[in-house]
């Protein structure tokens, strides 16, 4: 075990050093960037001390480079001016351009709170789908089952940023209160206390419910067709010929098997849920790193907007690990087909 790990561990460090490249080129695809943009605006306005100030900053980030040496300074593998190596590897994110700060105060509390609301949501999908897919699986074509699957088109059928939409609508209409964003608007900007904690618990529930409410019902759908088709298997039907309790007949080996295809998505579950909930986070004024992404593309801010994608992309090589992991826990066939390599 300890051998696959550190074999996993040195393919994860090789798999994210290609995908920062390919981060770095492609945002450096498009002509001109921040700066440059900056300094010509600058100039046609005859501003001489900014232009000044966007010059220095070209030749501090060595964006008056060329691109491979600016990636290899990026990803901290080639000297600064001062002959020192400090990027991505060394723990320096950069520079904001846009906001004239470092990516790390831009990011701020943002990286957790998206954490924290896809964790949210991770949870609320599974605790509500399981052991409704569980019902309709086992009571096929029942009452409940047809109930369950219209619920389930609908949520597939309604898009996340429609659901904020009205709810945002109608929870002001109605009851004459705002439920965007994570808190109420007098804690922005101050430290976190029980208080502000409390206000997060409850600005919580909302954005949970939208992000989650299309996960919750294709899983249901996934899980329901995943259950039927391993209680139609020959063992299932042997052991409830031997008398084995129904209970334990669906929990044993059937329910647990069906789970796998949800547990090998794990690595790209909170990656799509960062990049599937951006409208959702601007609808609702959610501070998740969604609209400072899409702000830092649009302007081409190229260190924020790379480091907020290698942050994902991490996020999706751990959760493939993490999968892996769980899999050889979960079923025999791979724990054991796994040790006789």
């Amino acid at each position: 075990m300890i051998r696959y790990l550190l074999r996993r561990v040195v393919t994860m460090a090789l798999t994210l050093l290609v995908i920062s490249a390919l981060v770095f080129f492609i945002i450096k695809l498009p002509p001109g960037d921040f700066l440059t943009n900056q300094i010509a605006e600058l100039r046609s306005q005859g501003e001489a001390a900014s232009v000044a100030k966007a010059q220095f900053l070209m030749q501090q980030y060595g964006l008056d480079r060329p691109v491979w040496e600016q990636y290899l300074r990026w990803i901290g593998l080639w000297p600064n001016p001062e002959g020192a190596f400090n990027g991505l590897i060394q723990g320096n994110w950069g520079w904001s351009f846009e906001y004239d700060r470092p990516v790390r105060e831009v990011v701020g509390d943002a990286l957790w709170l998206t954490l924290l609301v896809n964790l949210a949501v991770v949870i609320f999908v599974h605790l509500v789908s399981i052991p409704i897919a569980i019902y309709s699986a086992t009571r096929q074509y029942s009452l409940g089952d047809y109930v369950a699957t219209f619920i389930g088109y609908i949520g597939l059928a309604t898009p996340s940023f429609l659901l904020a939409l009205i709810m945002l609508f109608y929870a002001n209409r109605w009851f004459g209160i705002s439920i965007g964003g994570l808190y109420d608007s007098v804690y922005a900007g101050q430290p976190w206390t029980w208080d502000k904690v409390k206000s997060l618990m409850g600005h919580l529930i909302v954005p949970t419910l939208v992000i989650g409410l299309g996960g919750t019902a294709a899983m249901i759908r996934r899980m329901r067709a995943n259950l039927l088709d391993e209680l139609a298997k020959q063992y299932v039907v042997t052991a409830r010929a031997k008398g084995l309790p129904q209970t334990r007949a669906l929990l044993k080996y059937p329910f647990r098997m069906s789970l796998n295809p949800f547990i090998a998505d794990i690595g790209n579950l909170l990656p799509h849920l960062i990049s599937g909930s951006v409208l959702v986070s601007l609808v609702l004024s959610l501070p998740t790193v969604g609209p400072i992404l899409l702000a830092a593309l649009k302007s081409q801010d190229q260190f924020l907007a790379g480091f907020i994608l290698m942050f994902v992309a991490m996020l999706t090589v751990v959760g493939m690990l993490v999968s892996d992991l769980l899999l050889a826990w979960l079923d025999p066939r791979i724990r054991f087909g796994g040790s006789s390599r």
